[in-house]
């Protein structure tokens, strides 16, 4: 009944994720998009999308807890990582205009709310009732999440970008915020998840040695890492010494982004999926 439930939760808030995409794909990014919104529409626009929300993260906390031992895989993974990328897509929606973004937004967010009633297999996690795992899990999901939102503002940015040099068909991009509003907040994300992301590496390290009693193991989720945080601190060193922004950001930006994303949601794709290993 519990792996029903969960199911039927995440399928929900898949549907009116699905729904509220494509309404904010028709309306916002219509040609005949006027660029005025009606309050009250607005209202029920974030009402709903509070609710998608919702049964998202119950659906995936029964996924994820429902078992009384910590469950996980790489669909659950990236599940939880866009989840809480939509969350502060959600929120920071109360404060600037980021309607034009919503498009890619809802629908990634079905897509990983449907993707754990493909992909049902899942494994327990050893050691998941300690404070120390628990502390490195949520660094990490929370970064992953903060990294997404971060990739999809770079896309949009690009997109934003281009057409700007064609101003015919600039009404598309009515309901975006401004090119340097986008940034200004690409980094603010940015830094906040690179904080939480050495969080993670440094709780990880003690983790492993606490548990394992080495601090270091050359996995792929770690190699990735790794990898990862140095082309973030890299990025933000650029940005913050040589004033780095444009399509350079944009590229450093994805480049990290897809290295996070090996380097656990990938390798548990090619375990689960292409070598069929738990």
């Amino acid at each position: 009944m519990s792996i029903v439930n969960q199911l039927t939760l995440l399928g929900l808030a898949g549907v009116i994720y699905l729904l509220l995409g494509f309404h904010f794909w028709r309306t916002r990014w219509s040609e005949k998009y006027a660029g005025a919104v009606v309050p009250a529409v607005a209202r029920v626009e974030k009402i709903l999308t509070g609710l998608a929300l919702f049964l998202h993260a119950t659906g995936l906390q029964m996924a994820l807890f429902g078992a009384g031992v910590m469950q996980f895989s790489f669909s659950l993974a990236f599940c939880l990582m866009v989840w809480l990328a939509a969350l502060i897509y959600w929120l920071e929606s109360f404060q600037a205009r980021m309607d034009g973004v919503q498009p890619i937004v809802l629908n990634t967010a079905a897509l990983a709310a449907f993707l754990p009633l493909v992909f049902t297999h899942s494994h327990a996690i050893a050691y998941s009732n300690t404070l120390i795992f628990r502390l490195h899990f949520l660094a990490a999901m929370l970064s992953y999440g903060l990294f997404a939102l971060a990739a999809a503002h770079a896309l949009f940015m690009r997109l934003v970008e281009k057409r700007l040099h064609h101003p015919e068909r600039s009404r598309r991009l009515a309901s975006m915020p401004p090119l340097l509003a986008m940034e200004a907040l690409l980094f603010r994300i940015l830094t906040i998840a690179f904080l939480l992301l050495t969080l993670a590496v440094g709780s990880g390290l003690f983790y492993s040695e606490s548990m394992f009693g080495k601090a270091l193991t050359f996995d792929h989720k770690t190699i990735f890492g790794i990898i990862a945080w140095f082309i973030f601190a890299i990025l933000l060193l650029g940005r913050r010494i040589y004033g780095w922004r444009g399509r350079r950001a944009l590229n450093w930006t994805l480049a990290g982004f897809a290295a996070l994303l090996l380097a656990y949601v990938g390798s548990r794709f090619v375990l689960e999926v292409l070598l069929n290993r738990p």
